[in-house]
């Protein structure tokens, strides 16, 4: 056979990877998830950002919840998440897989293609006017 177990394996395990990425792309967080921790404003090499604490997406997966942009409070950041997770969760999200744009509360929240979570760990984004929120993978332990 061509490939053989080797080939199989790999394949099985790119399968794998791939379908949990998906899986991340279409979900923001998960209603009802821990509250917002102490919100920071950090710096980055390119910008300030504040980060709201931690949830979890539609698909149980733990993010992180920044605002790279705009004035928004960690309380209605940390709510838009955990609403558009349970959009999420409803079937509310149009498109393959759950894949397209969801409002929630003025906010239009849509989570990243599996290219785009794999290079850069963003799960989705939610923006309103030039304010935006992101959910975002944390760093592999």
């Amino acid at each position: 056979m061509a490939g053989g177990p080797l080939r199989s394996s790999a394949c099985c395990a790119l399968t794998g990877l791939i379908a949990a990425a998906i899986a991340l792309a279409g979900c923001g967080s998960a209603a009802p998830g821990p509250g917002p921790t102490t919100s920071a404003t950090h710096v980055r090499a390119d910008k300030a950002f504040t980060s709201c604490g931690t949830t979890k997406t539609a698909a149980n997966v733990p993010v992180r919840v920044e605002v790279p942009h705009g004035s928004v409070s960690c309380n209605a950041a940390m709510s838009v998440e955990r609403k558009y997770a349970s959009a999420i969760l409803a079937g509310r999200a149009p498109g393959n897989g759950g894949g397209g744009p969801v409002q929630v509360g003025g906010w239009t929240c849509q989570g990243f293609t599996t290219p785009v979570v794999l290079r850069t760990g963003n799960a989705s984004k939610c923006i309103k006017g030039a304010a935006e929120i992101l959910a975002i993978l944390p760093a592999p332990a």
